[in-house]
C-alpha cells in the first residue's frame, strides 16, 4: 500500500499512528485562526468588491463537489437576472500573467483545469489569479454584478458576502482532524460561522451542523472526437470501459459508473494531475470514460481514433427544494446591483 493510500485510510479512519503528529496539528491549526483574525482585525488588507460576492469552498482537503456546485449557482444567477462571472486561483496552472480572463481555448496548463472546465460549460466569464481579488476586479471590468469563487474559503484578502461549505457526505469530516492527523484545513467549528452547508450525497455519519442536501447525478456522456452528447440509456458502448479519473475523491466517480452499470478497468490518479500520454495509453481498443474536468488536459493527448472512442462523463448538482428560495433571500439587499445593472442594459 501507498503512503497516500494509507494516510487516507487514517484521515477517513481511525488517525491510528497519526496521532504521533498531534503537536504539529495543534500548531497548524494555531497558525490557521491566528492568520484568520489577523484578516479580522485588519479590514484594511481584505478587498471589497462593488457587487456580492459568493465564496464555495470547504474545510478539508479533496473533492467534495465545489465545481458542479459553482456551475449550478451561476445557472441559477443567470436565471433571475444576475451576470454572474466566476473567479478562482486556477491551481494547476501557469500563466505569464495574472489575472488571467479564461477563454474556450485557453490551455488548462495555463488557467488549470476546473477552470477551463468552468468556461466550457457555464459559459460565462472565468477569471484566475492567485491573489483572488484580482481576479474579481477583472470580473468586475467585465461587467459581472455578481462573483462566484471556485474554492477559496481559507482567503480571507477577499470580503465575501455569502459562504456556501460543500461537504462530501460519504465521507463527512473525515476523522474530525486538522492536518496532518486528519483532512481538514479548519476545525469542524468552523462550519458554524459560514451562511451555509450543502452537503454533497447522503451523509453517513451525523455532522456537528445542519445543512442543505443536494444531489450530484450523472447527466450525459461526451464524445471527445465532436463533443456529441449520448444519452446514458442506451450506453453508446457496451463491455469493459478504461475509467479515469484525476479528482479528489476518485471511487466516487467510478462508483457513478459502476451504478450506471458500465464495468470499469479503474485508473485512479491524484487531484490535478498533470496527465500524459503515457497514463492514458492503455494497449487495447477499450472505450474510455473520463471525469469532465480530467477531459479538458486528455483531449489533446488522445489521436483521432482514441477521441472517438472517448467519453466525458458530465453531471449536474440538484440541491434540495427551498435552497434556491434561500439563496434569492440572502441576495435581497444586492438587487438594486441587479436592477441597475439590467436598466443600464436596457
Amino acid at each position: 500500500m501507498s503512503i497516500k493510500r494509507w494516510v487516507t485510510r487514517r484521515w477517513y479512519g481511525k488517525p491510528g499512528a497519526l496521532g504521533l503528529l498531534l503537536p504539529l496539528e495543534w500548531l497548524y491549526t494555531a497558525c490557521a485562526k491566528r492568520r484568520r483574525q489577523r484578516y479580522a482585525q485588519q479590514p484594511e488588507r481584505r478587498y471589497r468588491a462593488g457587487v456580492p460576492v459568493i465564496v464555495v469552498g470547504n474545510i478539508s482537503v479533496g473533492g467534495t463537489g465545489k465545481s458542479p456546485t459553482v456551475a449550478w449557482l451561476v445557472a441559477h444567477l443567470r436565471e433571475r437576472g444576475w451576470q454572474p462571472g466566476i473567479a478562482s486561483r486556477g491551481y494547476g496552472g501557469h500563466a505569464d500573467q495574472y489575472p488571467l480572463l479564461v477563454e474556450p481555448t485557453t490551455p488548462p496548463q495555463q488557467a488549470g483545469d476546473e477552470p477551463v472546465m468552468l468556461r466550457l460549460s457555464t459559459g460565462v466569464p472565468v477569471a484566475v489569479a492567485p491573489a483572488r481579488a484580482d481576479a474579481v476586479k477583472l470580473l468586475e471590468a467585465q461587467g459581472c454584478n455578481i462573483i462566484v469563487t471556485d474554492d477559496g474559503l481559507q482567503h480571507y484578502a477577499l470580503e465575501r458576502d455569502i459562504e456556501l461549505v460543500v461537504i462530501d457526505g460519504e465521507r463527512g469530516l473525515g476523522n474530525g482532524h486538522c492536518l496532518p492527523v486528519g483532512p481538514l484545513r479548519e476545525p469542524p467549528v468552523r462550519l458554524a460561522d459560514a451562511n451555509a452547508v450543502l452537503i454533497n450525497g447522503t451523509p453517513r455519519v451525523e455532522l456537528p451542523v445542519d445543512g442543505w442536501a443536494g444531489t450530484l447525478s450523472p447527466l450525459h456522456l461526451r464524445r471527445l472526437s465532436d463533443s456529441v452528447r449520448q444519452p446514458l440509456s442506451p450506453l453508446p458502448f457496451s463491455g469493459k470501459v478504461h475509467a479515469v479519473a484525476g479528482i479528489g475523491h476518485p471511487e466516487r466517480f467510478f462508483a457513478t459508473l459502476d451504478a450506471l452499470g458500465i464495468e470499469v478497468i479503474r485508473h485512479p490518479f491524484g487531484d490535478h494531475h498533470q496527465f500524459t500520454q503515457q497514463d492514458i495509453s492503455f494497449g487495447d481498443q477499450l472505450p474510455i470514460v473520463m471525469t469532465a474536468k480530467d477531459a479538458v488536459k486528455c483531449q489533446p493527448l488522445l489521436s483521432d481514433t482514441m477521441r472517438a472512442s472517448s467519453w466525458a462523463l458530465e453531471v449536474a448538482l440538484t440541491p434540495e427544494t427551498g435552497f434556491s428560495d434561500w439563496l434569492d433571500s440572502q441576495l435581497e439587499p444586492w438587487s438594486h446591483v441587479r436592477r441597475e445593472d439590467v436598466a443600464r442594459r436596457c
